[in-house]
């Protein structure tokens, strides 16, 4: 069985192109539904032709009840019909036992941002500081933040952005998206010139580097070291428990909000559909709401009864 499972991995990870995340969290969801599988039945092993709807509708009960949510059963159901699909194609099974369960149904969130001002905070403090010691991780923790508000940048493609896609003549990047899509960001000019001051320091301090961000010892970053630069620098900023991906909504709501194109922000971000960046036209018109609350005298206030 785990010769089938090593082989859909190898398939979504390099004919599908998934991202590293997606691919050990299928990994992660396929393997624990085998174990528990096994367990019930009391075997050591068990082919895919053998798992009926009834197995599976019998495990998103249980996950259910130990209070896992119904996005997180919604995802594991979703590796599962993947795996499926894929193993129907190519002859393992005849039938396919996920196609007719329902996805879990959840409500769904506004993705939670960061404001604008809290971010220029961040970025611009200490700017003007001739008494501030900049070194390596000072300048390049800070321009992590920086890029991931500027640009709206993935967490990954941040990691392997390499230091030939930073064009400085043309004020822009090459970045390498979800399935090996390419897209140009453009970048203004307060990020240009923190790039080319990382950049310079980084040349001095590890030799060039082939990856534009790397560590102190020359090496790549690896994706809990930027998890924990921005959870640490946003905790610091009064804004605890947010992740890259945070600011990747930070910078969609900005831009939006500021007046962009929707089509122009889904092109920005490396998104498939338009559905996916809609959302963030939600957290724009609850910002509008917001500030019509605040700024119209009349907004708040009941109407008086005759």
């Amino acid at each position: 069985m785990y010769s089938v499972i090593e082989e859909y991995i190898t398939y979504i990870r390099y004919e599908l192109n998934r991202s590293t995340h997606t691919v050990s969290a299928y990994k992660t969801d396929i393997e624990e539904f085998f174990a528990w599988l096994r367990c019930i039945k009391n075997v050591t092993d068990i082919e895919l032709k053998q798992i009926t709807a009834r197995d599976i509708r019998r495990w998103m009960v249980e996950l259910s009840e130990q209070n896992i949510s119904p996005r997180s059963v919604r995802r594991k159901l979703q590796a599962l019909r993947s795996l499926f699909v894929w193993a129907a194609k190519r002859g393992y099974i005849e039938n396919d036992p996920a196609r007719k369960i329902a996805l879990p149904k959840f409500e769904s969130r506004l993705p939670e941002w960061v404001r604008p001002e809290v971010l220029e905070g961040i970025i611009d403090g200490n700017s003007d500081d001739s008494s501030v010691q900049l070194d390596l991780r000072t300048i390049r923790d800070k321009l992590i933040i920086q890029c991931f508000y500027e640009t709206g940048i993935r967490s990954e493609e941040l990691i392997t952005l390499r230091d030939a896609d930073v064009d400085v003549a043309r004020a822009e990047i090459k970045v390498l998206g979800k399935r090996n899509k390419q897209r140009i960001i453009p970048i203004g000019p307060l990020l240009l010139e923190a790039l080319t001051q990382y950049r310079e320091m980084r040349n001095k301090s590890t030799g060039r580097s082939e990856t534009f961000f790397v560590l102190d010892s020359g090496e790549q970053l690896y994706p809990m070291y930027v998890y924990r630069v921005v959870r640490q620098v946003l905790s610091e900023a009064g804004q605890p428990g947010k992740s890259p991906h945070k600011l990747r909504h930070s910078f969609a709501s900005a831009m939006l909000n500021g007046g962009a194109e929707i089509n122009s922000v889904k092109d920005l971000l490396g998104h498939a559909s338009l559905a996916a960046t809609q959302v963030y036209t939600h957290v724009t018109v609850n910002e509008l709401k917001e500030n019509y609350k605040q700024a119209h005298p009349r907004a708040d206030k009941e109407r008086r009864k005759i």
